[in-house]
């Protein structure tokens, strides 16, 4: 390949994302992954319209995310108490153009790889090797790869994207005075259950209180008895200050281990400890994210998703932002060829206010709802208007949706991100 492609640290949601982005608008690329075998790992995630209307605008369609996912219906929070305290349809029935979708994200992740080398071909990822560092030249940007076996080589191109995560090394880089890794306190415990789906066929359910909750969705498709694999979070708040001391973050655990914090989570309708104990394999990890940097550029290097936004789960849009991020970087680079000046463009529109969600998530996000219950009533009442009335939870909901770049009325009336057929001349 040329000097003249793009060089993208990272095969993940958002590197690969930009790798199909780039190819439809006829930029060449590498995407350099550190792992030496790509595997579906992880569990659930969720898919925002916005996002949902970029990968349609890639080719995707229904079917394929179908296969490894399903539309949501409905988005719900309910008090300690088991009553509801907010609801709302999502995706199309809620009147969005496209759907909002519950993925697997280990397979929806082997999907878009999947569709990167059917399309850019099989040495479009380059395996087992990790961009470690970069440097600018006259021509644009030159990245240094380490291979597993600790070999230094380099790489010259245009632009180079750190789409390598939380742990970025081009963000380490480019912000070298950066604060560690910040945990709140909370720790999550992930895993999967074949069970039925609560509510309706597929639903967001956040259970709890903002220091003690469950999160529970369906990913798959019901069979014919009505089962479904069941994506849940269960999440404790430890109230530590000491930062995440373990340097594993997604490690295996039994379910005995920590089910008895959610003993008391059991209604008519749920019993989460069942629920819970009936999972195949079980991951904790520490609720983590990066404090805001001002920049995400470094002239011809920019950051994108994880390394750019590391931000908590609380918004379900860490995985829809960063495909937001392709999409965005590949219009830049339509409208300013492969210069920094795409990369500056898309700084300037995104980092400001990607940056504001970062610290909304952290602020519990949507779920900073139940903020609100537990100051007003402990998480249990009678009637939830005596509590927070319908208009401040709406305006509430209106105000995240704005900020996460969902809101109803304007996603539906943009642009589409990219022109059909725009391609670089």
């Amino acid at each position: 390949m040329s000097d003249s492609k793009v060089i993208i640290a990272g095969g993940g949601i958002g590197g690969l994302s930009l790798a199909l982005t780039l190819h439809q608008i006829g930029v060449p690329c590498m995407v350099i992954e550190s792992v030496r075998e790509m595997r579906p790992l992880g569990v659930g995630v969720n898919l925002q319209p916005n996002a949902v209307r970029e990968l349609f605008d890639l080719g995707f369609a229904a079917e394929d995310l179908d296969a490894v996912g399903l539309p949501a219906l409905e988005w719900a929070l309910v008090g300690l108490n088991g009553k509801e305290v907010y609801a709302e349809p999502r995706g199309t029935n809620a009147g969005y153009r496209w759907p909002q979708y519950a993925v697997h994200r280990g397979q929806f992740h082997m999907m878009l790889y999947q569709k990167v080398v059917e399309r850019l071909g099989p040495d479009a990822v380059k395996l087992g090797t990790k961009v470690v560092g970069y440097k600018s030249t006259a021509d644009g940007v030159e990245a240094i790869l380490r291979s597993a076996d600790g070999t230094d080589a380099t790489i010259s191109g245009k632009l180079l994207v750190g789409a390598d995560g939380i742990h970025s090394a081009v963000r380490a880089q480019m912000h070298p005075d950066q604060p560690p890794i910040h945990w709140g306190g909370a720790l999550l415990w992930r895993g999967t259950s074949r069970v039925k789906p609560i509510r309706t066929t597929s639903s967001f359910v956040g259970l709890g209180t903002h220091e003690h909750r469950m999160v529970i969705y369906p990913i798959s498709h019901a069979d014919d008895d009505g089962y479904a694999t069941v994506n849940w979070i269960a999440e404790v708040t430890m109230h530590e200050n000491n930062g995440w001391q373990d340097d594993r973050w997604f490690k295996p655990v039994k379910t005995a281990d920590f089910v008895h914090n959610f003993d008391d989570f059991k209604y008519d309708w749920l019993d989460v400890p069942a629920m819970i104990s009936a999972t195949d394999q079980a991951y904790e990890n520490p609720m983590i994210d990066r404090d805001p940097v001002p920049t995400w550029i470094d002239g011809p290097v920019a950051l994108m998703g994880d390394a750019a936004h590391a931000m908590y789960p609380t918004g379900s849009n860490g995985a829809s932002q960063a495909i937001i991020d392709a999409r965005e970087i590949g219009a830049q680079i339509l409208s300013h060829g492969l210069t920094p000046a795409a990369l500056a463009a898309y700084n300037a529109k995104l980092c400001g206010p990607i940056s504001e969600l970062v610290l909304r998530n952290r602020g519990a996000g949507p779920f900073g709802m139940l903020n609100l219950l537990d100051e007003r009533c402990g998480g249990v009442f009678d009637d939830i208007e005596d509590v927070i009335p319908q208009a401040e939870r709406d305006a509430y909901m209106a105000k995240y949706k704005a900020a996460a770049g969902f809101a109803i009325d304007t996603l539906n009336a943009a642009e589409p991100t990219i022109p059909t057929g725009a391609r670089l001349s």
